[in-house]
C-alpha cells in the first residue's frame, strides 16, 4: 500500500497550527473555538476526497464515512482521533521539520538555548535517517493527538485513491476535549454504527492497549475551629492538621512516582488549608476492580476515623467515578485484539501489549457499546516543548489502519 507522505506531513503541520488546547473550566461544547475550526477543516478535507462527512454541532465531533469496496456484506469498523491538546501553551505552534535527521541533539530555540538532547531522550538515536518534526521550544507540538488525526486522514486518502485495497465500510471520528475527559461522554453512538473501533492515542508502533485504569476523583472538605493559639487548649480544631493526618494515612508506596505496570495509586492533586478550613483533591486509580474499591473505601475510613473523635462531622468526602477499565469488555470480544495483532504481524511490527496507565476516549465509547482498545500514534514526549514525531512513524499508523481494514474484510 502507498501512503502519500507529503499529504500526511502537510495534514499534520496544518493541524498543529490550530490552537486546540482544551479548557476544563469552559462551559462551551467543545471547550475552545479552535477545536471547532479544526473539526470543520477535517470535514472539508473528507468531502474533498468525495466522502460523506459532517460536523455535529451538539458534541463537536467531525465524522466521516468510507464505503466498503469488497464484494460481500461486512460490518463497519471505526477509528477515533482527538483534536484537542493538553494544558500547555499552544498559541502560534511552529512545527520544525528536520529532513534526514542525523540522530544527534536538536537545537529547538537557539536564542533561549532550548535543546532536545539525546542524553535525555535516548530513543532519538533510533530515528536517525527519518523525517523528524519538533517544536520551536516555546509551545507543545500537538502530536497528541494530531499525529493520529493526520494518520487517519492519510489512511482514508489512500483507501479512496487506491481501490485495489479491498476493505469493508469504515467510520472515522475526530473528537474534542479528550484531554479533559469530556468529549467522548457526549459522543452520539447512533451516528457511528460500527461493530468495534480503535483509538489512535499515544504509544509507539506495535503498542496495543486494551486495559485502562478504573478512575475516580475525590474532594475532601475539612471544617476546623479557629481560635487564638494562646487560648487554643481543648478549643482549637486545626483543619490543616486534620488534612495532614488524612494524607499521612494513605499508603506511602501507592503513589504515581512509585507505581508502574498494573499497580494503582492515590494521588493528592491539590491541597489548600488554614486552621479554619482545608480543601483537598485526589485521584484514585487501579486496574483491578476490588483494589480500586479498596482504595475508595480507605479514604472513607480515614475520614470516618477523624469524625469519630468529634461531636460533629469535620471531614466530608465526595467521590465521583470518572471512567472504568475497558479490559473486561474487550476480553469478551477477543477478535478485536486478534485483528490488530494480525495486522501488526503483516506489517512486521513487534506487538507490545501493555496496560494503559490512564484513560482514553475508548473508556466512554466502550461504555456506549463500542468496544474500543487503543493502538498508537507514534509521537514522543507528549504535552510539552520537547514533543516530537516522525513522518515515518505517522506513516506506520496510517498503514496499520489500512491493514486492519483490509484484514477485517478478508477474514469475514
Amino acid at each position: 500500500m502507498e501512503i502519500d507522505t507529503n499529504y500526511l506531513e502537510q495534514q499534520f503541520i496544518d493541524s498543529c497550527r490550530y490552537n486546540t488546547r482544551s479548557d476544563a473550566q469552559s462551559q462551551t461544547i467543545p471547550s475552545t473555538p479552535g477545536q471547532i475550526d479544526l473539526a470543520k477543516r477535517v470535514v472539508t478535507d473528507l468531502k474533498k476526497l468525495g466522502l460523506k462527512a459532517w460536523y455535529n454541532e451538539k458534541n463537536g465531533y467531525a465524522l466521516g464515512y468510507v464505503p466498503g469496496n469488497c464484494d460481500k456484506e461486512i460490518s463497519a469498523v471505526g477509528f477515533f482521533a482527538h483534536l484537542d491538546t493538553a494544558d500547555y501553551p499552544a498559541d502560534n505552534v511552529s512545527p520544525q521539520v528536520h529532513p534526514d535527521y542525523d540522530g544527534r541533539d536538536v537545537i529547538l530555540n537557539e536564542e533561549k538555548q532550548i535543546i532536545l538532547r539525546v542524553a535525555e531522550f535516548p530513543e532519538l538515536k533510533d530515528l536517525a535517517g527519518q523525517r523528524l518534526i519538533t517544536t520551536d521550544g516555546t509551545t507543545l507540538l500537538g502530536a497528541d493527538d494530531k499525529a493520529g488525526v493526520a494518520a487517519l486522514l492519510a489512511a482514508v486518502q489512500s483507501l479512496v485513491t487506491q481501490p485495489e485495497i479491498k476493505h469493508g465500510p469504515l467510520y472515522v471520528a475526530f473528537g474534542p476535549d479528550e484531554e479533559i475527559g469530556q468529549g467522548a461522554k457526549r459522543f452520539d453512538e447512533t451516528e457511528f454504527p460500527v461493530e468495534f473501533a480503535y483509538t489512535l492515542d499515544n504509544g509507539q508502533p506495535g503498542d496495543l492497549e486494551y486495559e485502562t485504569f478504573n478512575a475516580a476523583a475525590a474532594t475532601v472538605e475539612i471544617e476546623g475551629t479557629a481560635v487564638h493559639p494562646g487560648d487554643a487548649y481543648h478549643l482549637m480544631v486545626n483543619a490543616s492538621s486534620l488534612a495532614h493526618e488524612l494524607v499521612a494515612g494513605l499508603p506511602l508506596a501507592e503513589v504515581p512516582e512509585k507505581s508502574r505496570g498494573r499497580q494503582g495509586f492515590i494521588m493528592v492533586t491539590r491541597q489548600e488549608s488554614t486552621p479554619d478550613h482545608a480543601h483537598l483533591e485526589l485521584i484514585i486509580r487501579d486496574f483491578d476492580q476490588q483494589l480500586f474499591a479498596n482504595k475508595k473505601q480507605l479514604l472513607k475510613d480515614l475520614a470516618q476515623q477523624i469524625n469519630d473523635r468529634y461531636d460533629q462531622e469535620r471531614v466530608k468526602i465526595e467521590i465521583k467515578e470518572q471512567y472504568s477499565n475497558i479490559g473486561e469488555e474487550i476480553k469478551k470480544n477477543p477478535a478485536i485484539v486478534k485483528l490488530a495483532l494480525k495486522a501488526y504481524d503483516t506489517l512486521g511490527l513487534k506487538p507490545n501489549i501493555v496496560p494503559f496507565r490512564g484513560g482514553t476516549d475508548g473508556n466512554f465509547l466502550t461504555e456506549k457499546g463500542i468496544p474500543t482498545p487503543n493502538l498508537f500514534n507514534a509521537g514522543h514526549n507528549f504535552h510539552g516543548k520537547y514533543e516530537y514525531v516522525t513522518v515515518e512513524g505517522m506513516q506506520t499508523v496510517a498503514q496499520t489502519i489500512i491493514e486492519i481494514s483490509r484484514t477485517h474484510a478478508n477474514t469475514k
